[in-house]
């Protein structure tokens, strides 16, 4: 492990001093900081010639920022003759513009992709990306990570009987992952219709149950601006379930979402540790540490293992 080393941008150090415990080795020499004008300046502090080179930075809020910080250290390890770059991006942003649903808009995922690979990028390492196919744009190796058992365990523990658990997808993007944490957790499935008119959205109709006595879990793969999931909790709760529980593997939090979560009738918020957030942001709400997951991926990755096998006996990850 004496070549492998874990470089850490600014956007979320906590989660990369977790990983590097995990993983028992210290964090790489770094200097980020931005000139009097705001441009970001990078200066690596050790001889990294013919390493294998791990960067932490989710593209989180602010995004531009970050995402930029990004690629130039990217471009920074490249000149330093770097032996491999892997770009780890606990939060991949962008990501929601992943096709062209309409005429002359853009397709920022692909966009994205293009500038990391541009930029000296030899494999990505991402968490539950908000569509799988975002894997596609890239013209290198992507490792595709979910936080799956994370959340999933941490719902174990709240001792509820399998039959009286109801999961819920959020809208009809989410049936997928919703049937698959039924398929782990047990339960029933239902299904939010979702209608949006402009800017608007609407829960329109609800798909399964019954509900009375039941367990509702919301689990999508962001929370930010919280409408849509809220609404959802609403609807579950207006359709008698007991308790509601919603989480994500990201917690943008972004706009009215605080406000949203603090009026929505849930039991506990469950987020993980990709995007930085403090716990007294809301007070029903849990946030679970993705580290060993990351630092696992990225001790395969250097070793030449599986990462694919990570997963295989996922009730062994905890929160």
């Amino acid at each position: 492990m004496n070549d492998l080393k874990i470089f850490s941008g600014r956007a979320n150090t906590g989660l990369v001093k977790r990983i590097c415990n995990y993983l028992n080795i210290p964090q790489g020499l770094i200097a980020v900081g931005n000139f009097p004008d705001g441009e970001t300046q990078c200066k690596i502090e050790q001889d990294v010639r013919g390493q294998d080179v791990f960067i932490i930075q989710p593209t989180c809020p602010p995004v531009n920022e970050n995402l930029m910080e990004l690629l130039i250290m990217i471009e920074s390890f490249k000149r330093a003759s770097a032996d491999r770059i892997t770009a780890v991006i606990p939060y991949y942003g962008y990501a929601r513009q992943d096709r062209k649903d309409e005429g002359r808009v853009p397709i920022t995922a692909k966009l994205v992709a293009d500038l990391l690979t541009r930029a000296g990028a030899n494999r990505i390492l991402a968490m539950d990306l908000h569509a799988a196919q975002i894997q596609g744009f890239f013209d290198i190796p992507v490792d595709h990570l979910t936080a799956s058992p994370v959340l999933e365990n941490f719902i174990r523990s709240l001792g509820h009987p399998p039959e009286q658990i109801i999961v819920v997808s959020p809208d009809e993007g989410s049936i997928k992952r919703a049937a698959g944490h039924v398929k782990s957790l047990g339960g029933t499935l239902a299904i939010i219709d979702k209608r949006r008119t402009g800017n608007k959205v609407e829960q329109a109709n609800l798909i399964g149950g019954p509900f009375d006595g039941k367990i509702a879990i919301l689990l999508d793969d962001m929370i930010s601006t919280a409408g849509s999931i809220c609404g959802a909790a609403h609807l579950v709760k207006k359709h008698g379930a007991e308790k509601v529980y919603i989480g994500a593997t990201h917690g943008v939090l972004c706009g009215n979402a605080v406000e949203n979560i603090r009026n929505a009738p849930v039991e506990c918020v469950i987020l993980t540790d990709t995007i930085p957030l403090p716990e007294e942001i809301l007070p029903n709400l849990k946030i679970l540490s993705v580290a060993p997951i990351f630092g696992e991926a990225i001790r395969r990755i250097h070793c030449h293992e599986s990462v694919s096998c990570l997963f295989k006996n996922m009730q062994s990850w905890g929160g």
